[in-house]
């Protein structure tokens, strides 16, 4: 029984790190229907900032996080700007981003590679390697960490978009982008603003997951399918979805791996998005932020 307690809680912990990964993702699908297949790759860009900054500068990983989504931040832009942006009032524009980000994923994955190669790496402060033990349970801190972190960000990002005048302006373009702009809201500001902000959670997490998992340049094709999971799961576009979805697929995997073998734990992911698809694409909770 002990076991299973124990394999649940450090499912729950990686659970809320996933979140994270994936809130920024539904995020600016939410506001602008991008399927951003390139948010992956924007989560590296923000763990490779953490490991060099850890590196050269001893900058402890969670202390690097404001840094590393700024540089995310700045990169969204940038690709906003040059990719997203002339036709994103267009009919098509859904389908249209499936292949853009898919290239500028492409791009991405090829110049992380040529910088730094195809080697793994990870972040190791000190606390990476240490666990609380609470009787016969223990919790690694860096997987606690990771997570309570997570949390504080996503449920942070909940507050700000439920409390704040452009929180508000994001979910009101979410529901219709015509009827916000007759209101008088600066939509072409607001979806800036708003991939700008989902790519900063994506440097957000990185930071986290640098000391969480190894990584490399080409990782994020292994994680597009979990995060797409996820998505879907919980409803495209749905933040309060996607926390639940995450919590509930990393403790089923964490138990498929503990309880058959760890190979088949990524399994669990793809068979809930294809199930997912098959009855209820919108997912649990809708398709609106919330």
């Amino acid at each position: 029984m002990m076991f299973i307690i124990q394999t649940i809680i450090l499912g729950l912990c990686l659970g809320f790190v996933y979140a994270l990964m994936a809130t920024g993702l539904t995020l600016i699908f939410g506001v602008m229907r991008i399927v951003n297949l390139a948010h992956p790759i924007f989560i590296l860009v923000g763990a490779f900032a953490a490991y060099y900054l850890f590196v050269y500068f001893g900058l402890d990983p969670i202390y690097a996080i404001p840094l590393c989504a700024a540089v995310t931040a700045l990169l969204g832009a940038i690709v906003y700007k040059l990719v997203f942006e002339k036709d994103a009032g267009s009919q098509t524009y859904s389908e249209m981003t499936v292949l853009l980000t898919f290239g500028t994923a492409m791009v991405l994955d090829g110049t992380l590679s040529y910088f730094f190669k195809n080697t793994q790496r990870i972040t190791s402060p000190p606390y990476a390697t240490d666990a609380i033990f609470l009787g016969e349970l223990f919790l690694p801190t860096a997987q606690l960490y990771s997570g309570l972190i997570s949390i504080a960000i996503i449920v942070s990002l909940g507050i700000f978009l439920k409390f704040t005048k452009l929180g508000i302006a994001i979910r009101a373009t979410s529901l219709s982008r015509v009827n916000a702009e007759l209101v008088g809201i600066n939509v072409k500001f607001v979806c800036l603003f708003s991939f700008i902000l989902g790519c900063a959670l994506a440097g957000c997490a990185g930071s986290l997951v640098s000391f969480v998992f190894s990584f490399f340049p080409a990782k994020h094709w292994e994680w597009i399918a979990i995060l797409m999971s996820l998505v879907v799961l919980g409803g495209m576009g749905s933040i309060t979805g996607v926390v639940i979805a995450a919590a509930i697929l990393s403790v089923i995997a964490s138990l498929v791996g503990a309880l058959i073998a760890p190979a088949w734990s990524t399994m669990v992911f793809y068979v809930a998005l294809f199930i997912m698809l098959l009855i209820k694409p919108h997912g649990m909770f809708g398709k609106y932020l919330e």
